[in-house]
């Protein structure tokens, strides 16, 4: 096994520990937790409206401690994880950094408001992202996403107008078992991660604003492909799908989106996954879900997962930061909810 297996292997192992004391402590203990598995000057990437913060007490105190208060038997599912050495620049060059990566489901039945969110009386189901990079056996750094419209969604309280596709469905890989405890074939991970490199940077950088088929999508992507978007978009169930219920609109409002520098892009065996707190830059001149054109510069923080199956992507998870998506437009999603809410007589 090479020094990166072996890197990787042990970074796995320690998320895998991480998550595991996390999902057994109750609110009162999730600062210990923190504060044993994440280095001392640790900085989460969280999403808005919880933003930037440093050092694992804060992170704890600001999100799971009044995240398990409010679902007191939150229970973690995880469909997707596995790790790897970062490629993320455009030009090429390897960054070299170690990431990590997982997504799932958080479930429970919340007893008490999160973040303004009401307790209804149903139990949801939390759709959650998270990429850690490590530097040494540390990890130092962190972005997660929770898709809150869909949570929205789920309690009856919907922030944007119903998804062009199926709402609410993003189950794991189809006949593969996502969760990569185990070292993978370095001819495979090699591959899917130069087939990465050049989907993203030759093609979701190749529009020239007037011609999907020019992108070449089709290139990348299987017929039977399953994209599994953000509440508020939705899933896609085609590649027609795709094209038609997500990158058409999406092409509308942002035609000039270019892929940055990524924070990480890395693959392991057939998983390939990315994530930017900047992944995106693009000028809104379009309307998007209901919102006019705004022609600000806006910035998408995302993360992705993809399954490549033979030299197609079959399957892709995407999560887009709607909330942080939509403040840029002037568009408060929480004050939404909360004014519903308020006219339902639902209180926090």
């Amino acid at each position: 096994m090479s020094q990166l297996q072996t890197d990787n292997q042990r970074n796995k192992a320690r998320v895998l520990a991480f998550w595991d004391a996390l999902d057994k402590v109750g609110s009162g203990a999730s600062q210990q937790v923190c504060a044993d598995h994440l280095y001392p000057n640790f900085v989460w990437n969280g999403p808005a409206p919880l933003g930037r913060c440093k050092r694992p007490e804060v992170l704890a105190d600001s999100f799971w401690a009044p995240l398990k208060k409010a679902i007191p038997d939150l229970r973690r599912e995880t469909h997707l994880f596995f790790g790897g050495s970062s490629s993320g620049h455009a030009d090429g060059s390897q960054d070299g950094r170690m990431w990590v990566c997982g997504t799932g489901y958080l479930s429970g039945l919340p007893s008490k408001s999160f973040l303004g969110i009401p307790a209804v009386g149903r139990p949801v189901r939390i759709r959650w992202g998270e990429f850690l990079r490590f530097d040494g056996e540390n990890i130092v750094e962190a972005q997660t996403i929770i898709d809150f419209v869909d949570w929205f969604e789920q309690i009856g309280l919907p922030v944007l107008p119903p998804p062009r596709g199926a709402a609410h469905v993003f189950p794991a890989p189809t006949g593969y078992n996502g969760v990569l405890e185990a070292r993978q074939d370095d001819g495979k991970t090699r591959k899917t991660l130069e087939f990465g490199r050049d989907f993203i940077y030759g093609g979701l950088n190749n529009f020239d604003q007037q011609n999907l088929s020019k992108m070449g999508m089709a290139r990348f992507f299987h017929p039977n492909l399953k994209w599994y978007g953000p509440g508020g978009i939705g899933a896609c169930l085609s590649f027609s799908e795709f094209e038609t219920l997500h990158q058409r609109p999406w092409l509308v409002a942002f035609p000039d989106r270019k892929v940055q520098d990524l924070d990480s892009l890395f693959a392991e065996g057939q998983l390939l996954g990315s994530s930017g707190v900047v992944s995106v830059r693009a000028t809104h001149t379009g309307p998007y879900l209901d919102q006019p054109a705004t022609q600000k510069e806006i910035e998408f923080s995302g993360l992705d997962f993809w399954l490549r199956s033979g030299d197609r992507l079959t399957e892709n998870w995407v999560f887009v930061d709607m909330v942080h998506l939509f403040a840029q437009f002037g568009v408060d999603l929480f004050a939404r909810m909360l004014a519903q809410a308020r006219t339902r007589g639902i209180t926090a």
